[in-house]
C-alpha cells in the first residue's frame, strides 16, 4: 500500500500518455539508419497522435526524453515549449544542451512517421519506431 506522500510524489499519467520510441532514419553515414541511436519520448498524445499541449501544460514534469547513442553517455530531460509554441528536449540549466524539434507540434507520432530535431548544431531525421500505451 503506498502513502499519501508517495501517491503524491508520483504524477498521475492520464490515458493520453504515450512511450514513443525514435530512431536514426537515412543520413549521410548512416545509410541504413541506426536503430541504437534515438529518442525514448513519454510524452501525452491527441487522437491524430500529435502532442497534446493541454495535456503536456498540466503534466510538464511527467513528460520525459531520454536520449540514446552506442558508445555515448545517455542523457535525461523534459519536453518543453517556448513562447510561440516550439517544441525542445531540455537536458540541463541552460539552453547549449536543448534540442529543438522542427515542427513537432505539427508532426504526428504514428510509427512509419519522420520527425526533424536539431542537436549538436546538426539537424537530423528520426523514424517514429514504436508508439505505445503506458
Amino acid at each position: 500500500m503506498t502513502s499519501t506522500a508517495e501517491t503524491k510524489a508520483t504524477p498521475e499519467l492520464t490515458p493520453n500518455f504515450r512511450h514513443v520510441r525514435l530512431a536514426l532514419a537515412r543520413e549521410k553515414g548512416h545509410p541504413d539508419g541506426d536503430r541504437e541511436q534515438g529518442y525514448d519520448l513519454l510524452v501525452p498524445l491527441d487522437a491524430e497522435g500529435r502532442l497534446d499541449a493541454a495535456e503536456w501544460k498540466t503534466h510538464q514534469a511527467a513528460c520525459r526524453v531520454r536520449r540514446f547513442a552506442h558508445g555515448q553517455t545517455e542523457l535525461v530531460g523534459r519536453l518543453r515549449r517556448k513562447p510561440g509554441g516550439t517544441w525542445y528536449f531540455d537536458y540541463a540549466e541552460g539552453d547549449e544542451d536543448d534540442e529543438v524539434g522542427f515542427r513537432l507540434g505539427e508532426e504526428r507520432f504514428v510509427p512509419g512517421e519522420y520527425v526533424s530535431i536539431r542537436s549538436d548544431g546538426a539537424m537530423h531525421t528520426y523514424q517514429v519506431k514504436l508508439v505505445e500505451r503506458l
